[in-house]
């Protein structure tokens, strides 16, 4: 693909949303959580909203172990991952706040059951200076190890499809970061994946290799080194995108700052666009 990048326009699925982020593809639906409405609600391709589950203390992101159990990053009551279990009860899964007391933002689970976890490293809800975050992973038997810090609000990641290779945004940095996995879990090879022209938040990998990475006032869909095959503007702020067969779907609401985070405001939306290739990867 050479020239300039393709400019798609959406449409919208749904709205009313308060602030809408952790968007994922699973059986056959998009699922999201609604950090402010307090929801994890999936959605069906008429923009039908189901209430799957309801959450409080933001943020509230989430992901699936290979066996069906809902995993969920919960700050509500100290730094916790649950585990939802096949009749809906919440259990713990893992305690966080031996690594990091700071809000845990983002989760990818890969296909052996790994959490790859994140916090940013500070209390932004707090009006507290940016300080640098971290990452770690949760084994399946709910053990805790950091894997990697000096990371500049740590956001969306993905795992390539082999399992090699996890991705995570740097917000704060403008750039995706990439690390080599090693059968153990651990990370190396650290280095830039790609420049962003912008500050991409939540992320997802289509069948190409490409990144889609919700960037301020658009996504945009990034190749390996940094330059943009395509591109969604949009005339409010996307937080994350998902792939679902080869729909775009984009989670995005008007930013007021931290200040204007009340469920008052009720300008979140989900928009669609039709994708070049299909999701990969995880999650």
């Amino acid at each position: 693909m050479t020239g300039s990048p393709a400019f798609l326009v959406p449409t919208v699925l749904l709205e009313g949303l308060a602030l809408g982020e952790s968007p994922r593809w699973h059986d056959d639906r998009l699922w999201l959580s609604d950090w402010l409405g307090g929801e994890v609600m999936s959605v069906d391709a008429e923009g039908k909203k189901t209430v799957e589950l309801e959450m409080s203390g933001i943020p509230f992101c989430f992901d699936w172990l290979p066996d069906g159990r809902l995993l969920i990053l919960s700050n509500a009551d100290g730094r916790t991952l649950l585990r939802r279990e096949y009749d809906g009860t919440l259990v713990t899964h893992a305690e966080l706040a031996d690594i990091s007391s700071y809000p845990w933002n983002e989760i990818v689970v890969d296909a052996r059951g790994n959490a790859y976890i994140n916090s940013i490293g500070y209390d932004m809800m707090a009006g507290e200076d940016p300080k640098p975050g971290v990452l770690a992973v949760v084994t399946p038997d709910g053990s805790v190890t950091q894997l990697a810090d000096d990371l500049h609000f740590p956001n969306g990641m993905v795992i390539t499809p082999d399992g090699s290779t996890l991705i995570v945004s740097e917000s704060h940095a403008k750039r995706l970061t990439a690390f080599d996995i090693a059968a153990d879990t651990t990370l190396s090879n650290r280095r830039v994946w790609a420049e962003v022209d912008g500050y991409p938040d939540g992320i997802c990998l289509d069948a190409e290799g490409a990144v889609w990475a919700a960037a301020m006032d658009r996504c945009l869909r990034i190749e390996e080194g940094g330059r943009v095959l395509a591109q969604v503007e949009l005339d409010r702020s996307p937080f994350a995108c998902m792939l679902g067969g080869d729909t775009l779907y984009i989670v995005a609401a008007e930013w007021k700052g931290a200040e204007g985070m009340t469920p008052a405001n009720r300008t979140g939306r989900v928009l669609t666009v039709q994708a070049p290739a299909p999701r990969a990867g995880h999650p």
